[in-house]
């Protein structure tokens, strides 16, 4: 009897190759395959007929039961072996983001691959790429919650001005918890986005013929002008250090020697560099009044804004013009307009995409000087510092994910040489349209003037700066992508205690890598070194707060689903080691301190996390603090001495008086 369909066993077993394929021309065909046996008999005594065939019905029942336990048991392994070996999170990209992080081999099973080319032909079938990629039963939730027509107000879990709860759960509706803010799905109109920065951040002096003349008028005198960027290489530099002082400083100078008239024809984004600066320097000066101080930088900054306008920054870019955006975002920040900033921090980011900034300078432009490519690989570390900080503390998804920038390309030897310095830093504008002016008629390059002293850094200050910086990107590319991504999904940080243990023990090998001058925690002895290494200390307090700060965040995740509990001691401590950086910086620079939101904020996010710790009955978790614990005494402390400052802040901003009520309110529920 011929059979017109193949037994469904047949694709079963040789799906798993426990069978050869069946051939129309080996004796094994399908002809001599019963379509269906009756009867049970087996044994020794069952008809020779019944034993001639091997596939009798429960037979092939058994086998494809056999199959089918095989494949639950042997599930393919689909994530990359470098990212299986270190038990990481592996995106299956090929190759995937964390192998172009480590700058490792990213290589697949055979299987793996054969999966992926599947999927990859199916076409409309395959699904977007998530950089952290919800499970199933969130994505379902997801999905049956939208059919839901009433609306719903949620509390985002921490004290707001509306709803000061204790903590419940992260924000559902994917506002920030420590930014008091919380937007509701019923309302229409605009929304304030994370509850600060109420107008927008550039008021508009400009007439539309003015041009650049207009903006370059409003100069400030080449006395005030050299004040300003000495205050700006002194406190912003050392935390941000992307620019080359020695370069820009021959531009700045061959600048200010230009008779008025060539100055209108100057390079806009320059300019927008210029007042950038200027802004950035007007608010770490001593002013009479808080009021003339804000007033004055956001001048400077409107001012840059324009200069970028008449540049056209939103169709064509260059170093420069990123350089300046990217410290107006850092101003915006510290002006109170942490909304604007994240806005314009996305179009710059995409503007550093645009120049190739992401990508291998000796890949995308393997022509260009040393000193060029270093400062390609400087801005980028800048750029992804500053998007990946930012989405922690906004809870908001990274977007400087995608770069194959390798960290130790970052290098002493390219920071000492001196291949580019006779060149003008013009020419750093490269473009990726070849018809450009700058490709086909250059401009020539001039020798560097004799510089001053303060044009300079010394050697071991060039070199310190750029360990720093390897030890911040190391750090972003691990915070990144175990905590910016899954916070801003609100996903559980670990899946598992053991997962957590080890996220938490690569957390710190990292920091055990890092110079003995970047992990020095001894205030006695920063204080011994800032008046001969004021740089290194401000370094050291920013890596500190940064590092601390994410280490509290791990230490207090969990998951109930899992098992992951709190570690209320170790996330105490942790805390106490990370606002602890922000007091160093208030009593080792008070004017400074009162200025930087980024630091100020980490601090309130972390006074709130111990109020909230505090207030948890001790017999409610096994790693909970009684008020015997030494920890106890110093973390309430911490929240003393944090309200105390916030009464000292410069200025008489509504944000600096709601999170002290919000701070006072959360301590007022501490036990005890």
């Amino acid at each position: 009897m011929e059979v017109t369909q193949e037994p469904p066993y047949l694709a079963a077993d040789a799906a798993f190759g426990s069978l050869p394929a069946f051939s129309g021309g080996s004796g094994l065909g399908p002809d001599i395959i019963p379509t269906a046996i009756s009867g049970s008999v087996t044994g020794p005594n069952a008809p020779d007929a019944i034993k001639a065939e091997p596939h009798g019905a429960r037979e092939v029942e058994d086998s494809e039961r056999r199959a089918k336990a095989k494949q639950r048991r042997n599930k393919p392994t689909l994530s990359c072996l470098e990212c299986v070996e270190r038990k990481t999170k592996c995106d299956r990209g090929r190759p995937c983001l964390a192998c172009v992080k480590r700058q490792s081999g990213c290589e697949y099973s055979s299987v793996a691959n054969l999966i992926a080319s599947a999927d990859r032909s199916n076409g409309p079938k395959s699904k977007a790429r998530f950089v952290t990629k919800p499970p199933s039963r969130v994505r379902k939730a997801s999905a049956s919650s939208s059919i839901i027509t009433s609306p719903v107000t949620t509390d985002n879990g921490w004290a707001t001005i509306e709803n000061r709860a204790h903590r419940q759960s992260m924000s559902s509706n994917g506002s920030s918890p420590y930014l008091l803010s919380n937007v509701p799905y019923s309302k229409s109109s605009p929304s304030n986005v994370f509850g600060v920065g109420l107008q927008h951040p550039f008021s508009n002096y400009w007439t539309c013929q003015g041009g650049l003349p207009e903006v370059i008028s409003v100069l400030p005198s080449k006395e005030q002008a050299d004040i300003l960027i000495a205050k700006y290489f002194e406190v912003v530099d050392p935390v941000y250090p992307f620019l080359h002082r020695r370069t820009f400083y021959a531009d700045y100078e061959r600048f200010w020697a230009l008779p008025s008239e060539q100055k209108n024809q100057t390079d806009a984004s320059f300019m927008a560099l210029h007042y950038a600066m200027y802004a950035l320097g007007t608010q770490f000066m001593q002013f009479p009044s808080y009021e003339e101080r804000s007033q004055t930088a956001e001048f400077y900054c409107s001012a840059a804004n324009q200069a970028l306008r008449v540049y056209s920054y939103l169709n064509r870019t260059s170093m420069r013009a990123i350089q300046a955006m990217l410290l107006m975002a850092y101003f915006l920040m510290n002006d109170n307009h942490a909304s604007d900033a994240y806005a314009w921090a996305g179009i710059h980011l995409r503007q550093a995409y645009a120049m190739r900034l992401h990508r291998d300078p000796d890949i995308v432009v393997p022509d260009a000087s040393v000193l060029e490519k270093q400062q390609r690989r400087k801005l980028w570390q800048a750029v992804f510092f500053q998007d990946t900080f930012l989405t922690v503390l906004l809870k908001l998804p990274p977007t400087a994910t995608h770069s194959d920038v390798p960290v130790e390309s970052l290098t002493d030897d390219n920071e000492l040489s001196m291949d580019g310095l006779d060149s003008c830093l013009g020419t750093h504008s490269r473009v990726e349209n070849l018809m450009s002016i700058s490709v086909i008629a250059p401009q020539a390059c001039e020798p560097l003037d004799p510089p001053q002293p303060h044009h300079i850094m010394d050697p071991e200050t060039m070199k310190s700066d750029v360990t720093y910086m390897r030890c911040m990107w190391h750090l972003g590319n691990i915070v990144q992508e175990n905590l910016s991504s899954p916070c801003s999904l609100s996903l559980p940080l670990t899946n598992s205690t053991r997962h957590k243990d080890s996220l938490i023990a690569a957390f710190r090998r990292l920091y055990k890598s890092f110079p003995a001058f970047l992990t020095t925690l001894d205030y006695a002895v920063l204080q011994q070194q800032v008046a001969l290494n004021s740089r290194a200390i401000r370094q050291n307090l920013f890596l500190t707060s940064n590092y601390f700060h994410c280490l509290m965040l791990l230490h207090n995740a969990e998951n109930e689903a899992q098992g992951v509990a709190t570690n209320i001691k170790s996330a105490l401590e942790a805390a106490h080691e990370a606002i602890w950086a922000f007091f160093k910086l208030w009593s080792l620079f008070e004017s400074e301190a009162g200025v930087w939101w980024v630091f100020q904020h980490r601090a309130f996010e972390e006074a709130l996390l111990i109020a909230h710790l505090l207030a948890i009955p001790s017999q409610h978790d096994a790693n909970g603090v009684t008020t015997l614990d030494p920890i106890y005494g110093k973390a309430k402390d911490d929240i003393a001495r944090m309200m105390e400052i916030m009464d000292r802040y410069g200025g008489s901003l509504e944000m600096h008086k709601t999170r002290k009520d919000v701070l006072q309110e959360a301590f007022a529920r501490i036990e005890g």
